[in-house]
């Protein structure tokens, strides 16, 4: 008998399949080489001008990773973090029919990084599982604080503000702001916090939700409240900074893009948390370069 598990994985923005990069090298012996690695190019073993880059299109980064151990008899499911944040899980059996401890479907937290059993079933009976995960902790308590400029440009321009209707008109964006910038123009983190999660490697936009919608790069950055930032839009490998990496506010992590659904080059700034599931923009105050910025509901294009 044999449980087939099945991960189902979404964090919102950059969620999509990604362009990665394989690297192609020849050795001083004539053997050809791929990797996911650039090679060095200076090293002896390396035949020179041979390293060449490959664009592919791969699967999505995943968030979290479902295994399945076996014990007595048992299947244990277990949930592996891929990401420097606390992330949530839901379990759950595919047509039902699976018993397990605690019934399905069940939620479990899991720690930066970390590994978390979630359930343990039945090992007497087939079925599927599949597996949803979420960035952020669902008990983190939000501070009203007030964020930095998040770019460093002498003139900046409000495009789409709170409610948008282009493409601030879901939970998790509703609050977000979009800042008109040139390509390249500094991302400055907005608020002290651990960089969570990183898309880099995307390198087209368009009008088509269902095609680019998540395909955007973006560093998330994680508060010690709980809360989330999410810089997005960002060039092609215009993030700065890695995963687990702590930032101060104000201090460059990226550099502005125009990739994934746009209409044309921005930032897209949204804080966020996990509300059980479900992540959820939430209202914020920002420093402008005068003083408090006030944020109006807007339905300009990005």
């Amino acid at each position: 008998m044999t449980v087939l598990a099945i991960a189902t994985l979404f964090a919102g923005l950059g969620m999509g399949a990604h362009a990665a990069k394989v690297y192609k090298w020849t050795d001083k012996n004539g053997v050809t080489h791929y990797g996911d690695n650039a090679p060095d190019g200076a090293s002896p073993a390396v035949k020179a001008g041979s390293v060449k880059v490959i664009p592919v299109v791969a699967e999505p980064r995943a968030v979290a990773r479902l295994r399945l151990e076996t014990s007595n008899g048992r299947y244990l499911a277990f949930a592996d973090n891929n990401l420097a944040g606390p992330i949530e899980v839901l379990l759950q059996a595919r047509g039902g029919g699976l018993e397990s401890d605690p019934p399905l479907p069940a939620r479990a937290t899991v720690p930066a990084r970390g590994t978390t059993l979630v359930a343990v079933l039945d090992g007497s009976r087939g079925g599927e599982l599949m597996m949803d995960s979420l960035p952020g902790d669902p008990s983190a308590r939000p501070r009203d604080v007030e964020y930095l400029l998040p770019l460093r440009q002498r003139d900046f321009r409000i495009d789409q503000g709170f409610g948008g209707s282009f493409s601030h008109d879901d939970p998790q964006n509703h609050y977000a702001v979009d800042f008109a910038a040139d390509i390249g123009t500094p991302v400055l983190a907005a608020r002290d916090g651990v960089v969570m999660q990183v898309e880099n490697d995307f390198a087209k936009a368009g009008l088509s939700r269902e095609k680019y919608g998540g395909r955007a790069n973006f560093i998330r950055i994680l508060h010690d409240d709980g809360t989330m930032a999410l810089y997005a839009h960002l060039r092609e490998e215009g993030a700065l900074v890695r995963v687990g990496q702590r930032v101060r506010a104000g201090q460059q992590i990226g550099l502005s893009g125009n990739t994934g659904f746009t209409t044309g080059p921005h930032l897209h700034f949204v804080v966020q948390v996990n509300r059980g599931m479900k992540l959820e923009s939430l209202p914020f105050h920002m420093r402008g370069p005068d003083g408090p910025l006030r944020i109006a509901g807007g339905s300009g294009l990005p």
